[in-house]
C-alpha cells in the first residue's frame, strides 16, 4: 500500500511486518511454540 501511495513510512512498516511474519512462520514450522501457543489459527 505504501509503495503505491508513495508513503515511505507505510513501505517500511510493511517490510517489517513481512519479516516478523516470516520469523514466526519459521518458528511455527519447526514446532517451537510462539507466545505459549503452537498454532495461532
Amino acid at each position: 500500500m505504501g509503495y503505491f501511495a508513495g508513503i515511505q513510512l507505510l513501505y517500511y512498516l510493511g517490510g517489517l511486518l513481512v519479516i516478523i511474519g516470516v520469523v514466526l512462520l519459521i518458528l511455527g514450522a519447526i514446532g517451537r511454540p510462539v507466545g505459549g501457543r503452537k498454532a495461532w489459527f
